[in-house]
């Protein structure tokens, strides 16, 4: 099978096969955001599951912008016998275990922080309440932010993950940078696509200088934002060439932001509209399999794709067209936590449902989530929880964080 051959990265490194475990927030770190024993029982199982790779949820760079209040947070080295434990017991079955670092952004939820920073100060075109309006970061502040971003890949590589990611899709900071919507600053960090990227290229070279050469470095980036004016596919692929020249050498496709999830399943109305949307089987189950087609054409490292696959026959097919490397599955392994040691040994031909079983729709982020929070207290999932007792029980759950955080 396709899924279990090795794939060796441009840094020499080897993911044992071609499964990775998504990176998903997990919302398990305690008052200080500290790494906890939560992390470690909950990627020790998903180690014992299979996976070749693991992605890290969301650490993040500055404890003031934080994509959930429990998030893990690296400012120092503070907690780091914690973080060294989470990395064993990530690697315990001799996978790869890649931090993804972040920064919010003004994705920063108000009771995090009312008054998040962001490139511009652009608010967020969603109902009031949610997120504060953002200010605009001085030039000070985006260059501390580079700095951030590579103190904590020198952490993690000293902890024991085996790689990182740096997160530029789904509307956070970096993300934010890449785009013309919501970046229209004057200076050298706005304007044209290549200061726009400055942000997310002089992270990746920093913390390459940081880590090494023979040390994984990801990035997760949109294929477009699917709003107007917003981050452009044709964009998407001159900032692929760029980070190919910087050696990169794994690079996970996405898209959308909060304004338009697209990274849910929720295709924008222009893509259905120019037919981006392909017909088949195949298409329909993983949602930017079309853009990886269009950035294999010009991206020489190796690629990713997370988001809807769910049979083997469709993971299969996707690595023998060469359209992509690596099968990223997130939503399925909060519940089947060994799902990829059963596609592999032939137990398994395809993942569980589970957003059908989910009522009302919009509940399936709380569901999840609450598998995450039971796995990490040493509890089964529960597939019985219904859609509103998620949303009730997941809102308990962050307001307690939120709580412990400003404690």
């Amino acid at each position: 099978m396709q899924i279990a051959n090795p794939l060796a990265l441009p840094c020499g490194a080897v993911l044992p096969n071609r499964i990775a475990k998504g990176p998903m927030t997990e919302g398990l770190a305690d008052g200080r955001n500290h790494a906890t024993e939560r992390h470690v029982r909950l990627y020790r199982r998903w180690s014992r599951g299979g996976a070749g790779l693991q992605i890290t949820g969301n650490v993040q760079v500055d404890r003031r912008y934080l994509e959930r209040p429990a998030n893990v947070v690296i400012e120092d080295r503070e907690g780091f016998a914690a973080l060294r434990d989470f990395a064993a017991a990530g690697t315990e079955a001799g996978n790869h275990l890649w931090m993804q670092i972040g920064h919010a952004g003004r994705q920063t939820p108000v009771h995090v922080n009312p008054e998040p920073v962001a490139p511009s100060a652009v608010p967020l075109d969603l109902p009031p309440g949610r997120f504060g309006p953002p200010r605009a970061m001085t030039g000070a502040e985006v260059k501390n932010t580079v700095r951030r971003f590579a103190f904590v890949a020198e952490v993690a590589r000293e902890a024991g993950f085996t790689g990182i990611q740096v997160h530029a899709a789904h509307g956070y900071l970096v993300s934010e940078f890449l785009s013309p919507k919501a970046n229209r600053r004057k200076d050298e960090w706005g304007g044209s696509l290549e200061n726009r990227a400055r942000l997310l290229l002089e992270i990746v070279r920093d913390s390459r200088a940081a880590v090494g050469s023979d040390f994984p470095i990801s990035v997760k980036l949109n294929s477009a934002d699917f709003q107007q004016g917003g981050f452009s596919h044709e964009e998407c692929l001159e900032v692929v060439r760029w980070l190919d020249e910087a050696g990169v050498d794994l690079l996970e496709i996405s898209g959308g932001n909060y304004e338009q999830p697209s990274m849910m399943g929720v295709r924008a109305k222009d893509d259905v509209a120019t037919n981006r949307v392909a017909e088949s089987t195949k298409r329909r189950e993983a949602y930017f399999l079309d853009y990886a087609r269009s950035l294999r054409r010009v991206a020489k490292l190796p690629l990713m794709v997370t988001g809807g696959f769910r049979t083997l026959a469709a993971m299969e097919e996707a690595l023998e067209s060469g359209d992509l490397d690596v099968i990223g599955i997130a939503r399925p392994m909060c519940v089947e936590t060994d799902l990829p040691a059963r596609l592999l040994d032939g137990r398994a031909a395809e993942a569980g449902r589970y957003e059908a079983e989910i009522v009302p729709a919009r509940a399936g982020l709380a569901w999840f989530c609450l598998q995450l929070l039971r796995i990490g207290d040493g509890l089964e999932p529960d597939t019985a929880i219904d859609g509103p007792t998620a949303i009730a029980l997941y809102k308990e759950s962050e307001a307690a964080a939120a709580k412990a955080l400003a404690a």
